[in-house]
């Protein structure tokens, strides 16, 4: 057994800056030196390996197995469903149906603002809610590519909209993970976000549509931007407070894109927004009429992602899931390390053993789920068994990079959590005294920055939100819904959702381009969930909005 140390060089100052050095390597060689992810996430886990082994002590064996753990995990479940949906989108593309979808969109709205709105924001939400891990930038990066914009805004903008509806992903799994290993009760935190994220979700349309196109370019669209955000924020609100969190992103995804078409039908900008650049003007190629195609070509064209919506909606049922798990789960306790580390106070309240169980489900999987989809849709599209096959080669060879990348990173992850590095930035923002309910937000932005998941920056930090809170006073139902409600504009600057992005928009080596593309986003948003929960903590009447305030 080995226990966590968190200041091991007696200065918390000098432990932290130690701490953060495989981050630093990893985010500046992204960012500022324009390293290749893969060979940036390859550096950043050795740099984490070094800091583990030699900085905080950990045994070299337990580092070892925990980043092959990592990397484990990187390629099943993340890795497994970015090869898939990629499988689907060429399969699409080759047929000439992603044109048909392209053409069908257009026939809801021409101009670009709108149908980013309603891809990325509407459509991409209902994915985050049904599957989470990185599903709906993939998908709606790859549509928005399909309907002409360019890689960057592809990429960028998918992770912007991919924000307020995080904390209620995979239908409630970070908050379900959340009231796991805090004791709180999940009805009171997930009514809790619900009070907290229903104005992101209006203001996050607006804010989408201010990074695409300015100040202007907004404006002249706020009326359907507003449909779309409060035909969002309320279904979230309400049955996030008086149903539960399981199908929060579900419900309010459905009801935004079908308003918002609705709306559609009815009103229209009254300057149409036709390129995709920042000033509207779009290129010769791109204000080409787009044909009205027949109702028969569009059924076609929407059918492979029905079928992906419908087989992603029903892996995501815990019944389901339990079901695939009972034939084909296979738990491996992971060989000198599971149960060896131990978290001490005061990241958590008592002493705590470390499991390390790698869950092998391929077949409850996600990507599993839309694998399925991809093969039950290519044989739709006319696609022969061997026809599938040479679909798949080309699309694992396309997408071999990213794999090895986010191997590398949740490898890096892992190796942090492990060592208790993360922990040791935590407790960094846990001293901040009376400013604890913006700092204890922004631990939660670091969480998923650092993991790429709202689900394990809830289990990494959700045990030291309680009791710092509980410590200065706070609420603990504030601080740890604060650490998953802050933890989605982490969402936007996680290695692995930048790789996810990059290669759904086939832009892979320009990561760094996308990290400071978004970079001003997150933070900033971050920071005004900050000064809400700030709000909730000492300000009535939004005091009145935490359970017993």
């Amino acid at each position: 057994m080995w226990s966590q140390v968190y200041d091991p060089f007696g200065s918390m100052a000098a432990s932290t800056l130690v701490a953060a050095i495989p981050i630093v390597v990893l985010l500046g060689g992204i960012g500022l030196f324009k390293i290749k992810a893969h060979v940036a996430a390859l550096l950043g886990l050795l740099t984490s390996l070094a800091v583990a082994i030699l900085g905080f002590g950990m045994p070299a064996q337990m580092a070892g197995m925990a980043a092959a753990y990592g990397a484990a995990y990187g390629l099943l479940p993340i890795g497994w469903i970015i090869l898939n949906v990629i499988f689907l989108y060429q399969l699409t593309k080759e047929k000439g149906e992603f044109e048909i979808l392209k053409d069908s969109i257009a026939g809801i709205t021409r101009d670009r603002r709108l149908q980013l709105v309603l891809v990325a924001f509407s459509f991409g939400a209902f994915f985050e809610g049904a599957a989470g891990f990185g599903t709906p930038v993939a998908v709606t990066g790859a549509m928005l590519i399909g309907l002409g914009f360019a890689p960057l805004a592809a990429s960028g903008l998918s992770l912007i909209a991919n924000t307020a509806p995080v904390a209620f992903g995979a239908l409630g799994t970070p908050l379900v993970a959340l009231a796991a290993v805090t004791g709180l009760d999940l009805l009171q935190l997930s009514a809790m976000v619900g009070r907290q994220l229903p104005l992101f979700s209006v203001i996050v349309p607006f804010w989408l549509i201010w990074a695409f196109c300015g100040f202007r370019g907004m404006v002249e669209v706020w009326p359907a931007l507003l449909v779309a955000g409060i035909a969002f924020a309320v279904p979230q609100f309400l049955v996030s407070n008086y149903h539960g969190p399981w199908l929060v992103d579900v419900v309010a995804a459905i009801v935004s894109m079908s308003l918002l078409a609705l709306f559609l039908r009815a009103w229209h900008p009254q300057r149409l927004w036709l390129g995709t650049g920042r000033d509207g003007t779009a290129a010769e190629n791109e204000v080409q009429d787009h044909p009205t195609p027949e109702a028969g070509a569009v059924v076609r064209a929407w059918l492979p992602w029905v079928i992906l919506s419908i087989c992603v909606f029903l892996w995501g049922l815990p019944q389901v899931k339990a079901a695939l798990d009972g034939v084909s789960l296979i738990s491996l306790p992971v060989s000198g390390l599971h149960q060896l580390v131990q978290k001490v106070p005061p990241v958590v309240a008592a002493a705590e053993v470390e499991k390390a169980v790698y869950n092998l489900n391929w077949l409850s999987a996600t990507g599993s789920g839309i694998l399925i989809a991809a093969v039950i849709a290519g044989f739709a599209m006319g696609y022969s068994p061997a026809g599938l096959i040479r679909m798949y080669g080309r699309t694992l060879w396309l997408v071999r990079y990213s794999l090895l990348t986010i191997a590398c990173m949740l490898a890096l992850g892992y190796v942090t959590r492990y060592s208790g590095t993360d922990a040791t930035l935590g407790l960094a923002f846990a001293a901040t005294g009376w400013l604890y309910p913006v700092f204890g937000t922004l631990l939660g932005w670091l969480g998923v920055a650092l993991t790429g998941s709202d689900t394990s920056s809830n289990v990494l930090f959700g045990g030291l939100q309680k009791v710092t809170s509980q410590q200065l006073g706070l609420n603990p139902v504030l601080m740890a819904a604060a650490n998953s409600s802050g933890g989605v504009m982490g969402k936007m600057i996680d290695a692995q959702s930048i790789v996810v992005a990059s290669t759904a928009t086939r832009w892979y080596g320009h990561e760094g381009d996308i990290l400071r593309y978004v970079f001003f986003h997150s933070i900033a948003l971050a920071v005004l969930i900050g000064l809400l929960v700030l709000g909730q903590a000492y300000l009535w009447p939004l005091t009145l909005l935490v359970p017993g305030g």
